[in-house]
C-alpha cells in the first residue's frame, strides 16, 4: 500500500521535494467537534480538535436518533450525598415538623397518595390515584427519580450534552438546621462533594461549566456570606466551583447567571397526557362562587415582603363577601391538607400570592393546577423566576399589583382592581392558566402516553432548558 508521502518526480530545477505529509481535504477538517459513529447506527457529538466529513448516509442516520443533542450523564456519587440522607430520613425531620420527613420520600418523593390515612378524602372521585401529598423540598428526589428513568440517559460521559450531580442539597442543610450546628459542619458535604467532582474525568475538560444540580429549596440558604455560627443556611453556591455549574432551584437570584428557577411540586402527578387533559376540563367546568382568596400565615411586618402580607390580609378580610382567608396560624390542619387547599383555590377566580418568607411560593403552582388567575405583589415571585415555564405576556395569565398601589389607594384596592377586570378578559386568563397545566406539573417516572401525545411536564422543560444553557455556554467558550 502506498504511504502519504507523495514524491514529485518533475519539480523544476533547484525546488526541494517536500517532506511533509498532504492531507486529504475531503477527510479531515478543522473544528472543534467529532462525530463518531457507534453501534446500532447511532451518531453522538463528542468534544474534540478534528472531525471527519459527512456522508449523506450519514446524516440520515443522525436525523433518525432522537437523543442527539439530548444525552444526559449522571455521575454516581457516594451514597452519602444522597442515598445515605434519605435511609437516616428522621435526621432530615424538624421538632415542629407534624409529618416525618420519612414519609414524604415515599413514592419517588411524591409521598404519600391521597386517601392514605390522614392524607385527603378518599371519597372525592375528583382525585384520582396520581394526587399525592407531595413536601415542597422533595424537588431533588423527584427530579432524580425521574432523571433515572429519562429516555436519553448515556452511560458514556464524553456523549452527554450535559452532566447532572444527583447531590440532595437542600435535604441535606435540614439536617443542620439547629442554629447550635456550626457552619463547618453544615458546609462539609458541599465541599467534599466537589473535591470528589474535580478529581472525575468529566469535570476537567470543562471545569464543571457541563454539569448541573437541583436543589430543593431557594437558592439565597446557599449563599451564606458570614462565617458567624448564627448565621443561616451554607456557603454551597458561593465555592469557587459553583461558580461553573448551573443550579436548577425553586428560587433564583435574578443577579446570578448561572440559577435557573422551576416550579416548586405540586400534589398532582399524572401518569399520561390523556389524565392531565382531563384535569384541564374539569377546571373548566368548575363552579367558582368566590372573587379571589388567600391562604397562608401572617409574616412580621418588619421588612416589605411582611407589610405586603399584612396589606393582602387586611384587605381580605374587609371583602369578606368577596375573600375567603385560610389562616395558617390558626387552621394549621387545614393548610397541610392538600384537598382542602385544592378546593379553597378550585372556588375562586383569583388567589393571591404575596411573597412569604421569600419572594417565591408553592401556593403559585397550586393556584395554576386549579386553573385559579394568581394575583403577585412582587415581580421577584414569577416573572423573574420561572421564565422557561411561564410566559411573558404577564397579564393574559395573571395579574399584577404593585405595593404602591396596594398600600396607597384604600382598603379595598385589591376588590377594586379585580372587579375592574371585563369578564371576558378573565375567562380567557383562565384558559390561559389552565394550558399552563401540564407545564408546572411533574408526572410519574415512566409515564406512559397512550394517545401518542407529547405534553411536556416541569422536568422535561427544565432538562431542555439546561442543555440549551450549556451548549451556549460551549458556543461561547468555542468563540
Amino acid at each position: 500500500m502506498d504511504n502519504n508521502n507523495n514524491s514529485i518526480e518533475d519539480q523544476p530545477a533547484g525546488k526541494k521535494k517536500p517532506t511533509t505529509l498532504l492531507l486529504i481535504p475531503c477527510l479531515l477538517i478543522t473544528t472543534s467537534m467529532l462525530l463518531l459513529y457507534l453501534s446500532q447506527n447511532k451518531f453522538i457529538l463528542i468534544s474534540s480538535s478534528t472531525t471527519t466529513t459527512i456522508s449523506d448516509s450519514d446524516h440520515s442516520r443522525l436525523r433518525y436518533d432522537p437523543c442527539v443533542g439530548r444525552y444526559i450523564y449522571i455521575h454516581n456519587l457516594p451514597s452519602r450525598f444522597n442515598k445515605d440522607i434519605l435511609q437516616d430520613c428522621e435526621s432530615i425531620s424538624r421538632p415542629k415538623d407534624k409529618i416525618s420527613m420519612c414519609r414524604y420520600i415515599e413514592n419517588s418523593g411524591f409521598g404519600p397518595q391521597m386517601g392514605d390515612g390522614d392524607y385527603g378524602d378518599s371519597t372525592d372521585s375528583k382525585y384520582s390515584r396520581s394526587w399525592y401529598a407531595t413536601n415542597q423540598f422533595m424537588l431533588e428526589v423527584i427530579f432524580h427519580e425521574k432523571m433515572k428513568t429519562y429516555e436519553c440517559l448515556t452511560s458514556n460521559s464524553s456523549l452527554a450534552s450535559a452532566i447532572y450531580v444527583p447531590y440532595y442539597a437542600g435535604l441535606d442543610l435540614r439536617r443542620y438546621m439547629q442554629w447550635s450546628c456550626n457552619v463547618s459542619e453544615r458546609d462539609a458535604a458541599g465541599k467534599e462533594m466537589f473535591k470528589w467532582l474535580k478529581k472525575q474525568p468529566q469535570w476537567k475538560g470543562l471545569s464543571g461549566k457541563n454539569h448541573f444540580l437541583v436543589t430543593g429549596r431557594i437558592s439565597k440558604d446557599f449563599r451564606r456570606y458570614s462565617e458567624d455560627n448564627s448565621s443561616w443556611g451554607t456557603n454551597l453556591m458561593l465555592l469557587p466551583e459553583s461558580q461553573n455549574l448551573s443550579f436548577l432551584t425553586i428560587e433564583r437570584s435574578p443577579k446570578r447567571q448561572n440559577e435557573f428557577a422551576i416550579p416548586y411540586p405540586t400534589y398532582f402527578h399524572p401518569t399520561s397526557a390523556v389524565e392531565i387533559r382531563q384535569w384541564q376540563d374539569k377546571m373548566k367546568l368548575t363552579n367558582r362562587t368566590l372573587l379571589f382568596s388567600f391562604a397562608g400565615a401572617q409574616r412580621p411586618s418588619k421588612n416589605y415582603k411582611g407589610l405586603v402580607r399584612t396589606q393582602v390580609i387586611e384587605q381580605c378580610n374587609s371583602s369578606s363577601k368577596a375573600c375567603r382567608f385560610l389562616d395558617c396560624d390558626v387552621k394549621t390542619n387545614i393548610c397541610d391538607d392538600p384537598i382542602s387547599l385544592m378546593k379553597l383555590f378550585e372556588s375562586s377566580v383569583f388567589c393571591l400570592q404575596p411573597p412569604g418568607d421569600s419572594l417565591t411560593r408553592r401556593s403559585v403552582f397550586d393556584s395554576i393546577l386549579a386553573g385559579c388567575i394568581p394575583v403577585f405583589f412582587s415581580q421577584g415571585s414569577a416573572y423573574k423566576q420561572y421564565t422557561w415555564h411561564i410566559p411573558n405576556n404577564i397579564s393574559e395569565y395573571s395579574v399584577y399589583i404593585s405595593y404602591k398601589e396596594l398600600r396607597n389607594e384604600g382598603k379595598n384596592k385589591i376588590e377594586e382592581i379585580l372587579r375592574g377586570i371585563p369578564n371576558e378578559k378573565v375567562v380567557g386568563m383562565r384558559e390561559n392558566v389552565i394550558r399552563l397545566v401540564p407545564k408546572i406539573v411533574y408526572t410519574k417516572p415512566n409515564r406512559h402516553k397512550p394517545d401518542g401525545g407529547t405534553l411536556e411536564d416541569a422536568f422535561d422543560i427544565a432538562v431542555k432548558g439546561v442543555v440549551k444553557r450549556i451548549e451556549e455556554t460551549r458556543r461561547e467558550i468555542q468563540d
